[in-house]
């Protein structure tokens, strides 16, 4: 029976036609096949993190009874946290391409991701379950600050030299990392100093030649304003690992490091099974909302959940408005279109890389490189998300990058963060020295944490030493004497025979 006009299926023009409407692709100068191309630049230009988040949060042991890695396990299991990063990241960006329709896509926040890592899950008694749990209570918190326009005022109360310097030490920190866990930078033999260059002060073993091919590359391409200029590196760096180990055969560093030459984490080499696989989704919903208050207290929980709330809350903020502006999409007040749309899904992304394990979700600035390329609207996001998604399905390929092919990543990625240090006014004493100690005390002590708390008990000491106390935020005097607190718990503990 043929189909009346009025029952004629919608053509393919029309359903352009609504896609072009929904997402304002015409309205905002833009073409359905350049948001594709925009969204897909995204994607190779931040899909590291499905290697990165893995080495970073899968290969450390959590300070609980039994000491397991993230998972439960006695071993590190990378492609199900490489699956689940991938899962989120890619969920996330379709929803906030959908509901904010903002070019802009999320995936597990690399300064983030260390902060649970080695300020969190490290500490006494404390599981990657209880650590997941301050994240999805740091996300929830977030969103009731979005909802209630309590942001807006938190956003004020901490100086703009502060949260520069919270972004400069977390790169630092990054840099750091990639350096010792790449070998490059490791704790000599002979204890002489608190850490050397290499192997005895030289670069001595393939596995390090890889590190510095990749990291050359890596600024190369960069450089070059080459797209996916980390992706490539890290492909490329893990190519030559491979070969490397098919011919030398060096294996991974034994506990002891009895074989310094050797690969730091994995030996490199093609997968047994292939580099397909059903992508492994067990981590999902392995976290302790409040487990982690019976072993740090209340006071520690309440200071960790504002360091990721802190990292997490202003970082975005920067990334929206400057994607928005490279975008053109600003309006006379500097604010992009759906601000609350916006921060509502990074909340919830916040949440749920808590509630998958794999660390908080957050905005990438690397969604600059789809916008440089034309990307306008949120169909880009959605492209982007539907390549994490296809990318689950590739998680195998995490256990052929040895550490030494992914951490030239990190140490740009530092880099990167490390270029804000300009907007920190250094002639002004008052501010400059609590940005200096947060700056370097989070590499020198392996804690952002310790970094952010001595910055603000700086910054409001300085403040009252030169008469000035009526500058200071009544949320800032808050938290400095949290993080007070913070410090001395050991000995109050003693004290108090806890």
């Amino acid at each position: 029976m043929a189909h009346t006009p009025s029952e004629a299926p919608p053509s393919a023009t029309t359903q352009v036609g609504a896609l072009d409407k929904f997402f304002k692709i015409t309205e905002r100068g833009s073409t359905i096949g350049t948001e594709v191309r925009g969204g897909l630049v995204t994607f190779f230009t931040m899909g590291y993190i499905i290697v990165l988040n893995p080495l970073i949060i899968g290969t450390v042991q959590d300070n609980g009874f039994s000491g397991n890695f993230l998972g439960g396990g006695s071993a590190p299991n990378l492609p199900a946290i490489a699956a689940t990063t991938a899962l989120i990241a890619g969920v996330m960006s379709i929803l906030m391409g959908v509901v904010a329709n903002f070019p802009i896509a999320l995936a597990a926040g690399l300064g983030l991701n260390a902060v649970v890592t080695f300020s969190i899950a490290a500490l006494p008694g404390m599981t990657w379950p209880d650590a997941m749990g301050l994240v999805v209570l740091e996300g929830l918190i977030i969103l009731v600050l979005v909802l209630t326009g309590f942001r807006s005022a938190v956003f004020k109360a901490v100086p703009h030299e502060l949260k520069t310097a919270i972004s400069v030490g977390i790169g630092l920190f990054i840099a750091f990392i990639g350096l010792v866990d790449s070998g490059f930078v490791r704790i000599p033999a002979s204890l002489a100093t608190p850490v050397e260059l290499g192997i005895g002060g030289s670069l001595a073993g393939w596995p390090l030649l890889v590190f510095v091919v990749g990291l050359v590359l890596s600024i190369v391409l960069m450089l070059r304003k080459v797209r996916g200029a980390l992706l490539i590196s890290i492909l490329s760096a893990t190519v030559l690992a491979v070969i490397i180990e098919s011919i030398a055969h060096l294996g991974s560093q034994p506990v002891d490091g009895s074989n310094p030459k050797a690969w730091e984490l994995n030996a490199p080499a093609i997968p047994d099974g292939g580099l397909v696989a059903t992508p492994d989704f067990s981590l999902l919903g392995q976290f302790s909302l409040f487990g982690s208050v019976e072993k740090i207290g209340i006071v520690a929980v309440v200071l960790l959940v504002f360091s990721l709330l802190l990292a997490d809350f202003f970082d975005t903020m920067g990334t929206m408005v400057a994607i928005g502006g490279e975008a053109g999409l600003l309006d006379e007040q500097g604010n992009p279109p759906k601000t609350k749309q916006i921060l509502i899904v990074d909340s919830l992304a916040a949440a749920a890389g808590g509630a998958g394990s794999v660390s908080s979700n957050t905005s990438y600035i690397e969604s600059a490189a789809g916008v440089g390329d034309g990307a306008r609207t949120g169909l880009a996001s959605v492209v982007t998300g539907i390549a994490f998604l296809l990318a689950t399905f590739l998680s195998p390929l995490v256990d052929m990058v040895p550490f030494e092919a992914a951490t030239p990543a990190l140490v740009v990625v530092g880099f990167l963060m490390v270029m804000q240090v300009s907007g920190i006014n250094w002639r002004n004493y008052e501010v400059a020295i609590p940005a200096f100690l947060t700056m370097i005390l989070m590499p020198f002590t392996y804690s952002i944490t310790v970094g952010m708390g001595a910055g603000f008990i700086a910054f409001v000491v300085l403040k009252v030493a030169a008469g000035k106390a009526k500058e200071v935020h009544p949320l800032m005097w808050g938290t400095a004497a949290l993080f007070v607190v913070y410090f001395v718990l050991g000995p109050i503990k003693t004290m108090l025979g806890v």
